[in-house]
């Protein structure tokens, strides 16, 4: 077990539970370390934007930064709990994997998933990543950002499929047409071969990106016909989240 780590997390917590900014000497006391120790720790965390110091006293305080970590944490087992009733009926409507999905960074992070009753289907699990740029809901939420935003893909793009839009004209291009249409489409595999899905942003109270909704099955059932058909299943699903986490949609 990492002593430093530990000594940092009881740190935090003093902090979180104190009524007021604190002193090397006074928690240095309290959790029976040393100040050094104490404001060794205290500078680690103030570098991470976890601690302000307060003048003229050198005291502590905690800044808003765990707090907006949680928040993110809160948010997304709301999501998770309010897309259930909307990814259920997806799943009855399509017969397919539905799944949720959150954007990390450059990445895909799974949150929730329907497995579809077909033997052969798409294969995914709840925590997993994917490299947004490949996949329907990524290149959904991303249709919801600043172009400025694909930036962060230049450096990463690569060819995982015959598929994979490895060029930033492509990625442009197809992030274009999911804000075009409404919804993002993947007709055979970017990430992992043979796989066709559809996908559709939600969206939060202020109109802020939450997450997306998507389906997906094998690219031999699924074809550009049905894609088109799904699509009206898919963005009915991501409209009825929406407005369960709070969002007003333009009529």
């Amino acid at each position: 077990m990492d002593k430093a780590f530990i000594k940092g997390l009881r740190l935090l917590e003093a902090l979180a539970l104190s009524e007021q900014p604190r002193g090397v000497t006074d928690l240095a006391a309290e959790l029976k370390l040393t100040k050094s120790n104490v404001h060794r720790l205290l500078t680690t965390l103030q570098t991470h934007g976890y601690v302000r110091q307060i003048p003229p006293h050198s005291t502590y305080e905690l800044t808003t930064k765990i707090w907006e970590l949680g928040n993110h944490v809160i948010r997304r087992m709301d999501l998770v709990k309010l897309a259930r009733p909307a990814m259920t009926r997806l799943a009855a409507a399509t017969g397919e994997t539905i799944h949720l999905s959150v954007l990390e960074g450059t990445e895909v992070l799974y949150v929730d998933k329907i497995e579809s009753d077909h033997h052969i289907r798409a294969h995914t699990s709840v925590g997993a990543r994917a490299p947004a740029y490949t996949v329907a809901t990524g290149k959904a939420m991303l249709a919801q950002l600043p172009d400025s935003y694909l930036e962060r893909f230049r450096p990463q793009l690569k060819r995982y499929t015959e598929a994979t839009r490895s060029a930033m004209e492509e990625l442009r291009a197809d992030v274009e047409l999911a804000r075009a249409q409404g919804y993002a489409a993947v007709l055979h595999g970017e990430w992992r071969e043979g796989i066709a899905a559809c996908a559709c942003a939600i969206l939060g109270r202020n109109g802020e990106l939450v997450g997306a909704i998507g389906m997906s099955g094998p690219d031999t059932r699924i074809k550009r016909k049905q894609i088109k058909q799904y699509s009206v299943d898919v963005i009915e699903a991501a409209r009825s989240i929406s407005i369960a986490l709070g969002y007003s949609p333009r009529s």
